[in-house]
């Protein structure tokens, strides 16, 4: 859905010091993410740490997100049932988001033709658009080009975030797949390479940190200044890299907590960063001038 715009953030979820969800400074950390440069905001993905919120806390955010902003809220729906897919996506239209984040299904190894069967039962109960969401390393399952080219054609299935890595995987489907459907990258170290072959925009947990300057080379690609746009793409790898040095969340969090923002801890199963990850936010943040070297 080009009308999402090219830098959506996909949002972590902050907790209280109680471990229940902080609504206010939720809101709080989209305002500032938009005024940053984000064009929409995931709600409820992966690194919202969507399996372990209840159904009542996505809703609350749903609503508390979307009242707080004037950008598109998308919010995460897939599970690996269809069903409960679903039904996610109807308590979420519900709340009044703007699109939903449907994930390929994890843990079943669904083939070719039954991740198509499931995004499409999952699209035809739901008037929202949809992004398909491939990640692999995480799900177990690669969706092809051809399935997602396929997923292209049904009207709402506007967007997909490919986060496989593959880019040849990915400059396939910006090639053959329906002309209004936007190929977005999951990976952010792959911005601008996915620009360069015709991707429209990155789905960015590094824009939580680095948005201005993520927004700045994708404004410097769109106008033509390359070596300008590969500048910025060299100085946000430092960051990039110690923000995936563990599992998502968990640095991202400890990024925006050294920041002063107060997100708290990621929930069980992902236990707190260790020192050493810490460490190394610490130096890359302090050298991208965005905390004090103290």
């Amino acid at each position: 859905m080009k009308s999402w715009g090219r830098l959506i953030t996909a949002m972590v979820t902050p907790m209280d010091e109680q471990g229940g969800v902080n609504y206010e400074k939720a809101a709080e950390i989209a305002r500032r993410f938009v005024e940053e440069g984000t064009t929409a905001l995931v709600v409820s993905g992966t690194t919202g740490e969507s399996p372990t919120l209840s159904a009542a806390e996505k809703e609350k955010l749903f609503i508390a997100i979307k009242k707080a902003v004037d950008v598109p809220v998308i919010a995460g729906a897939g599970t690996n049932s269809t069903a409960a897919s679903i039904e996610n996506a109807r308590r979420a239209l519900d709340c009044g988001v703007d699109g939903l984040l449907a994930v390929v299904p994890y843990y079943n190894k669904p083939n070719q033709d039954s991740i198509y069967a499931h995004f499409a039962a999952f699209a035809q109960a739901t008037p929202l658009p949809v992004m398909l969401y491939n990640v692999p390393g995480r799900t177990g399952t690669n969706m092809t080009a051809e399935t997602s080219i396929a997923l292209s054609q049904i009207p709402n299935i506007t967007a997909l975030k490919e986060a496989s890595g593959d880019l040849v995987q990915l400059a396939k489907v910006v090639r053959d797949a329906n002309a209004d459907f936007a190929v977005y990258t999951g990976e952010d170290a792959q911005i601008l390479p996915t620009l360069a072959v015709g991707g429209y925009g990155v789905v960015s947990v590094a824009s939580q940190v680095v948005g201005r300057e993520i927004q700045r080379m994708i404004e410097s690609h769109l106008a033509g200044r390359a070596a300008e746009a590969a500048e910025l793409h060299l100085k946000l790898v430092g960051i990039v890299e110690k923000l995936f040095m563990t599992a998502n969340p968990i640095p991202i969090k400890a990024a925006l907590n050294l920041m002063g923002l107060e997100v708290g801890c990621t929930r069980l199963p992902l236990a707190p960063p260790a020192p050493a990850v810490v460490r190394a936010l610490r130096e890359e943040l302090t050298a991208l001038n965005l905390i004090s070297g103290g």
